[in-house]
């Protein structure tokens, strides 16, 4: 053995002496969790590494650490991660892997939770758009295909994440199969599928499904752990778990809400701090492990809010904003409940233990208003289209997300009524270049009355994927577009152009002079500021209509003058000294100038849900 070898032997032996010396022990015990043989009460709050800067996640979770958790959840989003079929994507905020390890050197441990659908008011759940493309594939079920697509997808996250299990040595202590699965269906051999798709890719820690109190018979799986979701009564939720686990434990609260989420058009939702606190008090006194969703919710970037619709209820699209009203809010900040919260959680200690100082707010400013200077109008942007008797779905024509514009010239010369067929989810109508309507899913709107249309007059079209559904019996039927015909007084129309705008960057937009008229059609505004100090801000896009906002080309996400969002999260790592670039897509109002920015998020704008 020559000298280099036995360096390189004593680096290899030293680094296994020190990975033994980090590795724990992790079971289920009659009512406790044991961790190294002692019981272990987690103490976890939810946070998502995609809804957080990768520069953001360290700080999000000394935060943590000093509200008092010792571990946190996340989900894994096979959207992010297979956005095209085959590709995967594991870097930069996407790196699932490295936020785990993060947690580990603040001395957290992971929940993790990569079961294929997510819900978590994200695009579809959760699921890649391009399992959509055939119109016939069965998500969440055992079609061959969505399983085929599923395997693949597990094996390929098993290479970035078994190594960090606990038993491997890691801070992972134990994986989701499925989510919530008893509120969709109660296939007991799907899930046991799932178990097998897990153990075959490698996760050989410990494995848990969570459903709520009531849905638990369906979705669980015999001989895991049952978990339950939004149960507040202590006694309620031992006595379900008990009964789903061969009358014993432990005792998992995988989802406990001390906030909500917010859906565009309906008011902002809160909850009270001090009867969240007094309830967190119960549940930990009553020896219950706990996950609060969420800890700190962050923001749903780019086109990946997801959508509610049920049987008795009208599709239902999520705003940007993430907050939640959760302990950390949507910039990683403290709220009442974050102090609340603490002080319970330090009555809960063991004895002579503390909780670590609370880092310091992060510095948030408002910035000098931003003169928009560049002008573009998005239907001067259009590539070549795709020609096609009908109108085509976003699947058909191979595009994920943004929007499209269907063009077609019509005949008619009279009144007449216009009817679009399975519209998905927002229209803006114009003919001959001219806006005449608005259409929108919310409002069961498919339908308006054009009046006095030229000859061989040009129709257009531009429709928005508002959002794939996340959640309800709707999940399999979540194509975009215009998915049926449109007719005009019945008559259905055709020879149609389709233009995708898929909006995932605005690199190829071609920029010029600020028009002296507003447009009529979706136009972009460019402007540049100049920063001396870095620090987190909100733009104020409370005289805007509808669209996205992209910042040093990160999308920061969509605004839309409905409410109850009215700023835009302005991450201080997305910001540069010196010279910034902003530019919003506005598609209903076309005559701006300057863009306002906020210290403080307006979460709260009055509603205006009937435009």
């Amino acid at each position: 053995m020559n000298f280099t070898t036995r360096i390189m032997t004593g680096l290899l032996c030293l680094i296994s002496l020190f990975s033994n010396a980090q590795s724990h022990q992790f079971a289920l015990g009659d009512n406790a969790f044991l961790l190294d043989g002692k019981p272990f009460q987690m103490i976890s709050g939810e946070m998502h590494y995609t809804r957080i800067p990768r520069d953001a996640w360290k700080h999000r979770m000394k935060m943590a650490k000093a509200m008092g958790l010792n571990t946190i959840g996340t989900y894994v989003f096979w959207n992010a991660h297979e956005p095209v079929k085959g590709k995967y994507d594991f870097s930069g905020n996407n790196d699932i892997a490295a936020f785990i390890t993060a947690a580990k050197e603040e001395g957290l441990y992971v929940i993790l939770r990569p079961s294929p659908y997510v819900c978590a008011e994200w695009e579809f759940g959760g699921y890649p758009w391009w399992l959509l493309k055939d119109s016939s594939v069965k998500v969440r079920s055992k079609d061959e295909r969505f399983i085929s697509a599923y395997t693949n997808y597990i094996n390929e996250l098993a290479k970035h994440l078994t190594p960090l299990l606990v038993t491997h040595g890691g801070n992972v202590l134990m994986v989701q199969i499925e989510n919530e699965y008893g509120s969709y269906s109660d296939d007991k051999s799907y899930m046991d599928l799932n178990r097998q798709l897990f153990r075959n890719a490698g996760f050989d820690c410990t494995l848990f499904t969570c459903d709520g109190a009531d849905m638990i018979a369906k979705g669980y799986l015999p001989g895991y752990l049952p978990a339950v979701n939004g149960l507040e009564d202590t006694t309620g939720i031992k006595k379900v778990v008990n009964e789903f686990h061969g009358g014993k434990g432990p005792y998992y609260l995988a989802e406990w809400y001390p906030g909500w989420f917010d859906q565009w058009g309906k008011n902002h939702n809160t909850t009270s701090a001090e009867k969240n606190a007094a309830m967190l008090d119960d549940i930990l006194a009553a020896g219950i492990s706990v996950n609060m969703y969420m800890f700190h919710g962050g923001t749903t970037r780019g086109f990946m809010n997801g959508a509610n619709m049920n049987v008795n209820d009208p599709y239902a699209p999520q705003t940007t904003s993430y907050d939640y009203d959760a302990p950390l809010d949507e910039a990683g900040n403290p709220s009442k409940k974050f102090h609340l919260f603490r002080n319970v959680i330090s009555k809960h200690l063991t004895a002579g233990s503390a909780l670590p100082a609370i880092p310091e707010n992060k510095k948030a400013i408002q910035i000098e208003d931003i003169k928009l200077t560049a002008y573009a109008s998005l239907f001067n942007q259009l590539g070549k289209p795709v020609i096609s008797a009908k109108p085509m779905s976003f699947e058909d024509l191979d595009q994920a997300y943004g929007y499209v514009l269907y063009r077609t010239t019509l005949k008619a010369t009279a009144k007449t009524m216009l009817k679009i067929g399975g519209l998905r989810d927002y229209a803006i109508v114009y003919v001959n270049g001219k806006q005449v309507g608005v259409l929108d899913r919310r409002l069961n709107q498919d339908s308006l009355s054009l009046s006095d249309i030229p000859a061989n007059a040009v129709l257009d079209i531009f429709v928005e994927n508002n959002g794939r559904i996340n959640y309800g019996p709707y999940l399999t039927d979540n194509r975009k577009g215009i998915l049926g015909n449109v007719t005009l007084d019945q008559q259905v129309l055709s020879d149609w152009k389709n233009y995708k705008i898929p909006m995932s960057t605005t690199k190829n937009i071609r920029f010029g002079k600020m028009p002296q008229v507003g447009a009529a059609t979706p136009s972009l505004f460019k402007g540049e500021f100049t920063l001396n100090e870095v620090a987190d801000t909100y733009f104020d896009l409370g005289g805007f209509g509808k669209g996205v906002v992209f910042l040093n080309g990160y999308h920061l996400g969509k605004y839309w003058h409905i409410g109850p969002q009215q700023t835009i999260y302005v991450p201080a790592e997305w910001l540069k000294k010196g010279k910034n670039e902003v530019i919003v897509l506005d598609e209903l109002k076309t005559d701006h100038k300057v863009l306002s920015s906020s210290a403080n998020p307006i979460l709260t704008k009055p509603l205006n849900p009937a435009k």
